[in-house]
Parts: structure tokens; C-alpha cells; sequence
């Protein structure tokens, strides 16, 4: 290795970590004081009352998502109220309390993060004044972290007294991060470690539809992922309880219609000295697809190829910047420079955030999402978005959909 690309592998292990979620806090809003906080079992929770309440009365409970690391419930409050609706604002405005529900570690098991949900509910349930129904649900990964919970909590013969249970945007049926970053991810884990951890997280295999655990692996359901899925059918798959109404909201339409990122199209393409010969594209479905050529301070490039699966970066569902991301963070490096003409793939498609259907095939994610399909769903009532647009963007469009659901 020469001086130069020894200066560049030095550089690159001592950068910050690539982290496929939202972050790092974007305005120096500091969000309010909570009025009590609360210490759960692997987890934190924020607590405010809504306007006029003097304690916990109206309370609504909100799970948050995945990443790395612990929860940092300021960049929750910031993205749920700082976005284009301050929900936040609103539930208070109309006398609910929030509860805001964090985790020590968001890359943890679903199953250990939901015993921090189990206890913040229970904890609400003692500390409320009057007899008001609990919401309780979460965003991305903290919708199913809510729904394994309640349904535990009935399981286990605890009344949770929720009567409204929601999904703002959570993979049901699985989500997705494209097999190229997942390979680049792997491939570079000797230089920089925490981008393969986060892909090979215990939260990550069990939310991810498919998943290779090295670059050079083949693309399959996750041991991890399926022993989540027979959990959840050990606690009845879904909460039951009758007084309680489960919705869905989604941050893509139901007509089928994609995002508009075509397939096999180059998303990252190394430029710099230390990657040149690295090229990352979108899914392509078909056989023996190429999906990624990987270098990396090597002197020759690797191929990952695919076959099987969809294309499924253009599918209508929530995206992810995942691309962007990884750019970005190479171009902070010397040496790693890319150019990067695609930022976004589908991360939540829309059959997964309403759990329609499997995202195996074309046709399961770009055919139209029928009303009787939604009637087999096991939502009593969902929301889509116009249009696909930002994983678990907080929009005016499906908050005040949201709003008027509360009990």
C-alpha cells in the first residue's frame, strides 16, 4: 500500500460512523424541558403534558425507530415537531399528553426495546389521572416495537387500556436496504467497522426483507428475521384486544405508481484514489444482475450480482437516502471521493407499511393496493400519502388524518 492510500485508510478509520437513519439534528431548537422523565428497561421516556393538563391525563404513547446507538430524544422531538407539521404541538394543543419512547440501544433486538414500550405503558396506565384511553404506536421500527408490545402485554393478561394502536410508516412485511450498500458495508468492515455492525444489527436483520450478513453472501430472509416473525405469531401476531382500533400510515400512495429512481442505474461511483473501480447501483430484478463493483485500497474491483429479486429502489413506499448518506460520508474522506447521481431508494414500501403483501416481486409492490385488499388488512383504517416521499415524514396530509383518529 502507498504512502498516499496508507494516509487514506488512516483517514477513513478514524471517520465518524455511516449510519443509515435520519441525523445528526439540524436546527439549534432545543426542544422543552419534559415535565417528568421516566427510566424503563432498556429505555428512556420524555414526558409533556398537553395544554391545560396539570398531570398525565390524555397520554399518548410514541415508539421510536431504528439507528445505532441510544435514542436521542431531542432529534425525535425535532423531526416529529421542526419538519412540515409540528405534530407535537398539535396533540398537546388538544389536551394529549406525549410520551416519548426511547431505547438505550435502537439497533437492539424488537423484542428487547418492546419491554421498555411494555413498561412505559404500564407506567402510564398507574400514573394517569382519570380513566382516558392510551394511543400507543410508533414510527418505522417503532410501530412493530408497539405492536409486538401490546400484543405481548394481552398475552401475558395485562390490561394495556389502549384504544388506539398506530403505524406511521412501519415495515410490516419488511423493509429494505439495497444489497449494494449492504455489500459496500461488509466489504469495508476492516477499515470501518460500524457500517457492517448497524446491517448486521440484531434490529436490522429482523426488520430487513433481505439481508446478507457478507459482501459476498447470498441475498436471503434472515435467521434473526424469521425467529421475529414466529415471536410475534407466539403473541398472536397482532394486538386483539376489541376496543382496540389498529391504523396504518404510509408515506407512499396506493396506486402503484413508483418513485421514479430506475433500475441498474449507477447510484455511487468512486472517483477518488481509494475507492476508483467502486460502483454501486440501484436493483435490477431478472438473473445474475450486477449490482455492485467493489474496491476499496485493493488492486481490483469485486462484483456482487443478484437474481430474484425485484427492483425495488423504484417501488412506491417510504425512501431512504441511504446512497446519499454513504456519499456524503465518503466525500468528507480524502481519497474516497464519489459522485453520486442517485441520493434515495425505497426503504418501506407502501404493501409493507399497511401489510398487503410480501415485497417479493414486481407485481407485489407496483400493482395498485385495492380496497379489498385493505379489507383482508389487519388495520381497521389506513391513510396513504399522495405521492412516495421521506421515510416517516411528518406531513400535514397524514398528521391531521392521525389527529382525527384519537379517541
Amino acid at each position: 500500500m502507498s504512502t498516499t492510500e496508507e494516509q487514506a485508510a488512516e483517514a477513513f478509520q478514524s471517520a465518524p460512523p455511516i449510519i443509515l437513519a435520519p441525523g445528526p439534528r439540524k436546527t439549534d431548537r432545543i426542544p422543552p424541558p419534559p415535565n417528568d422523565v421516566w427510566e424503563l428497561p432498556y429505555g428512556t421516556a420524555w414526558v409533556y403534558h398537553g395544554e391545560g393538563n396539570g398531570q398525565l391525563t390524555r397520554p399518548v404513547l410514541i415508539a421510536d425507530g431504528f439507528s445505532t446507538g441510544p435514542t436521542d430524544l431531542g432529534l425525535t422531538w425535532e423531526l416529529l415537531e421542526y419538519g412540515p407539521f409540528p405534530l407535537l404541538s398539535e396533540l398537546r394543543r388538544r389536551g394529549r399528553d406525549v410520551v416519548l419512547i426511547g431505547y438505550h440501544e435502537r439497533s437492539a433486538s424488537i423484542l428487547q426495546n418492546a419491554e421498555a414500550v411494555m413498561k412505559a405503558v404500564t407506567t402510564a396506565i398507574d400514573r394517569r389521572s382519570g380513566e382516558h384511553p392510551l394511543v400507543v404506536g410508533g414510527f418505522s421500527m417503532g410501530g412493530l416495537v408497539t405492536r409486538y408490545a401490546l400484543a405481548k402485554l394481552e398475552t401475558d393478561g395485562v390490561e394495556h387500556q389502549a384504544q388506539l394502536y398506530f403505524s406511521w410508516d412501519s415495515p410490516h412485511t419488511g423493509a429494505w436496504i439495497p444489497i449494494a450498500l449492504q455489500a459496500f458495508a461488509h466489504y469495508i468492515k476492516k477499515l470501518h467497522p460500524g457500517f457492517s455492525d448497524q446491517i448486521n444489527s440484531p434490529a436490522a436483520q429482523e426488520l430487513l426483507c433481505q439481508h446478507i450478513a457478507n459482501w459476498d453472501d447470498k441475498p436471503a430472509t434472515s435467521e434473526r428475521r424469521l425467529a421475529f416473525l414466529r415471536a410475534l405469531e407466539e403473541v398472536g401476531s397482532w394486538p386483539q384486544s376489541r376496543q382496540l382500533r389498529l391504523v396504518a400510515l404510509a408515506n407512499a400512495p396506493a396506486t402503484g405508481e413508483g418513485n421514479g429512481i430506475a433500475p441498474g442505474n449507477e447510484a455511487v461511483t468512486g472517483k477518488g484514489l481509494a475507492v476508483a473501480g467502486t460502483e454501486l447501483r440501484t436493483q435490477s430484478e431478472g438473473e445474475d444482475q450486477l449490482v455492485a463493483k467493489l474496491r476499496v485500497l485493493t488492486t481490483s474491483s469485486r462484483e456482487v450480482r443478484t437474481s430474484g429479486l425485484p427492483d425495488i429502489d423504484g417501488a412506491p413506499g417510504g425512501t431512504l437516502p441511504g446512497f446519499g448518506i454513504l456519499a456524503d460520508a465518503l466525500n468528507e474522506v480524502a481519497g474516497f471521493g464519489v459522485v453520486n447521481p442517485i441520493r434515495e431508494h425505497c426503504f418501506v414500501p407502501a404493501v409493507s407499511a399497511v401489510s398487503v403483501r410480501e415485497p417479493a416481486t414486481h407485481d407485489d409492490l407496483y400493482t395498485p393496493i385495492g380496497d379489498d385488499e385493505l379489507e383482508e388488512a389487519p388495520f381497521h383504517a389506513v391513510k396513504f400519502a399522495s405521492q412516495s416521499e421521506t421515510h416517516t415524514l411528518v406531513t400535514e396530509e397524514l398528521s391531521t388524518w392521525l389527529l382525527d383518529q384519537l379517541p
